[in-house]
């Protein structure tokens, strides 16, 4: 994974999880997944992306990420959009607000039916 996907998850999975509010299980997920990935400063540097300005955080990253994800492949889309989804399911549920925020990624990368065959398996 370059420096750049790494940011680009790590950024997806902190806006995701600082949604509706950073619990422990999700504190701990980013922290196991930035130690597995080797990704340790992308980590820092979404938190303080989120840091900047919670209440803008999620708009800012679609913005950003935007701009990133329009030259991924397809499958890249999709993965990603899957690993978000994965990534909210470690607490057994996924919010109204974390469900409608991944539709919007997923709208704005062209993956949205896949996003909802992933969710109907």
């Amino acid at each position: 994974m370059t420096p750049e996907e790494k940011k680009v998850y790590m950024l997806l999975k902190a806006v995701i999880y600082h949604y509706h509010g950073l619990d422990e299980t999700e504190r701990l997920d980013l922290e196991q997944v930035s130690k597995a990935l080797d990704a340790r400063n992308e980590l820092a540097w979404a938190l303080d992306f989120v840091a900047e300005d919670y209440i803008t955080a999620f708009d800012r990253a679609r913005t950003y990420l935007n701009t990133i994800i329009g030259d991924y492949t397809k499958p890249k889309r999709i993965e990603l959009i899957n690993m978000v989804w994965l990534s909210n399911n470690l607490k057994g549920y996924v919010t109204e607000m974390e469900a409608t925020a991944m539709l919007k990624l997923a709208k704005d990368w062209n993956v949205e039916n896949e996003l909802i065959e992933l969710v109907l398996k």
